[in-house]
């Protein structure tokens, strides 16, 4: 028994194998953690872009005219949503997320309102710094943003604000950073004299985004 067990002490071909038994799951661990890190990260740059690329297409679109300030259709915002899905295709931004934009314009009391707001994402989220109307008449409306650092807007002009709220989804089965909440806005000031009255009808009708479906299908 003795010679065996002094047989066994100086076997050592299986030491590796050990070693590599408790060291594995650490390095996968690791491994796992590092590749969740990146993809959060990225997943925060994409959010990011998206609200950005939204807020300044909204900035930029109607229909151009030299004898009247420029229309914006309901078929632009829904463009603009487009623009977002194709953006945001990878992250399934309108399943996992909603993005809403408004538009942000000054009273007759010359305080600050929501005077349109559109919608889309299945994910139920109502805007966090107000709804259609806020602001339509008074000046207790202070703009749209962190309190204390309102966006505002300018007189006879608009500012578009966006506001985009996503479910972040692990990449790993390791939930390190789990169902986490993803949010952004970006805010673009209109770039050509607008027509801020109302947003246009095409003819046929264009479908409306509205703030009260919760839906990752395009508007019908």
């Amino acid at each position: 028994m003795r010679r065996k067990l002094r047989d066994l002490k100086e076997h050592t071909s299986g030491v590796a194998m050990v070693e590599f038994a408790f060291t594995a799951p650490i390095f996968l661990g690791l491994g796992m953690l590092g590749t969740e890190t990146a993809y959060f990260t990225i997943t925060h740059m994409q959010i990011s872009q998206i609200a950005m690329q939204v807020a300044d297409n909204a900035s930029r679109v109607g229909e151009a005219d030299v004898l009247v300030n420029r229309q914006v259709f309901e078929d632009d915002i829904n463009q603009a949503f487009i623009g977002a899905e194709k953006l945001g295709e990878q992250n399934e931004i309108f399943t996992n997320g909603r993005i809403i934009l408004s538009s942000l314009e000054v009273n007759a009391d010359g305080g600050q309102w929501i005077h349109w707001q559109r919608c889309r994402g299945a994910k139920v989220h109502d805007s966090s710094f107000g709804v259609e109307g806020d602001g339509e008449t008074g000046t207790d409306f202070d703009g749209m943003g962190e309190t204390g650092k309102e966006i505002t807007a300018s007189s006879g002009t608009a500012v578009m604000f966006v506001e985009v709220s996503y479910t972040y989804t692990p990449v790993t089965p390791f939930e390190f950073y789990g169902d986490t909440e993803i949010q952004y806005t970006a805010a673009f000031n209109v770039r050509d004299q607008r027509d801020l009255t109302q947003l246009y009808q095409t003819n046929p009708v264009s479908p409306v985004a509205d703030c009260d479906t919760y839906s990752a299908d395009r508007p019908a």
